[in-house]
């Protein structure tokens, strides 16, 4: 049976030569670069994370590893307490000690890619009660790896659990673990919202495909509402695409957590990685209200370092006008405690 290979948007297209690589290794041997900044390092706040069931919280992990805490769920996305990828080594320690991270209700992959997809973090963090949540084509391999309760999403799918909305949305990107298995699951980011309809009895019931098309209530359902948790919009890993506008469309964005780093250099990760001044773009026409920056400062993935992203971030940022309180730049281990009614459109 022939595999599915699964496509951007728009069939935009992530493929690279071995010539390109080639050119690729080339430059980076001649680049000196400035590793001296680290992400600054926070002491958990482990005595409360374990306690909190009430407030709306998100912890940076590194990378693109958060504990999220969303309407009495425990959330993790992409675990990855690696520590080293590839040759490279982590830059700094993960944000909270794997054995210390509270029980999880539901784990989000937005991806299959090593740096996103680490499976024997997953072996420690995964209980009886935890649910795995993977883009569509990614089940079947999990299951196989020992990971039953799983399950898997088309883009803009959804899922309810508890009071918790769950979203598979698109991004720009591609994946691969092996020689053989490029695209033949999908990629996306996850938007999570307060469900107000009727809590089903098991999460099986409650995924809806909506036909592989957007729903347009979202957006309104939400912003009807004067209480509950901002809408969060996990990006996963993506290039700039003009799925930051729709997806701006569909849900009134509250938080968005964006990648900033693994863009240098351009010529070459342009389609799957966003730069800094892209990710502030797509943070500005999704209508989010507050951007987390990630996947930066952990792993050596390309040559821009994390200072270099923070820099141009910045210089962004000022160049666009957007207030210094929106962008929220997290050290490892740090908890920005989300108050509900900080984050409501206007």
């Amino acid at each position: 049976m022939p595999k599915i290979r699964y496509n951007n948007i728009d069939n935009v297209s992530t493929d690279k030569t071995l010539k390109e690589f080639k050119q690729w290794r080339e430059q980076r041997r001649s680049k000196v670069k400035d590793y001296s900044y680290t992400v600054p390092k926070h002491p958990p706040e482990l005595d409360y994370l374990h306690a909190n069931r009430d407030e709306t919280t998100i912890t940076w992990i590194g990378h693109s590893t958060f504990f999220i805490q969303y309407y009495g769920l425990n959330i993790v996305t992409d675990p990855v307490w690696a520590e080293k990828m590839g040759f490279q080594r982590r830059l700094g320690p993960p944000g909270i000690p794997i054995q210390d991270i509270p029980p999880l209700d539901v784990i989000l992959i937005s991806h299959s890619h090593y740096d996103h997809l680490h499976l024997a973090s997953l072996r420690k963090l995964v209980t009886a009660k935890t649910l795995l949540i993977v883009p569509d084509g990614l089940k079947r391999k999990m299951v196989r790896k020992g990971f039953h309760r799983c399950h898997e999403m088309k883009w803009w799918e959804h899922i309810v659990l508890g009071g918790v909305k769950i979203t598979f949305v698109p991004a720009q990107h591609w994946t691969r673990r092996t020689l053989f298995d490029t695209n033949t699951s999908h990629w996306g980011g996850y938007v999570l919202e307060q469900h107000h309809g009727l809590t089903p009895s098991s999460e099986e019931s409650a995924a809806a495909s909506e036909q592989n098309e957007p729903s347009s209530d979202s957006r309104t359902q939400n912003s009807q509402q004067s209480e509950g948790p901002p809408v969060l919009y996990f990006v996963g890993d993506t290039g700039y695409f003009q799925g930051f506008k729709t997806i701006g469309e569909r849900f009134d964005i509250g938080v968005t957590l964006m990648p900033i780093g693994a863009y240098e250099p351009e010529w070459f990760m342009t389609s799957q990685h966003v730069t800094p001044e892209e990710a502030l773009q797509g943070f500005v026409e999704s209508g989010s209200q507050l951007m987390v920056p990630m996947h930066y400062g952990t792993f050596k993935l390309a040559d821009d370092t994390p200072k270099e992203a923070l820099d141009r971030l910045e210089v962004e940022r000022e160049r666009l006008g957007i207030h210094k309180e929106r962008i929220r730049v997290l050290g490892h281990g740090e908890t920005l405690r989300i108050r509900h009614e900080d984050h409501r459109k206007s």
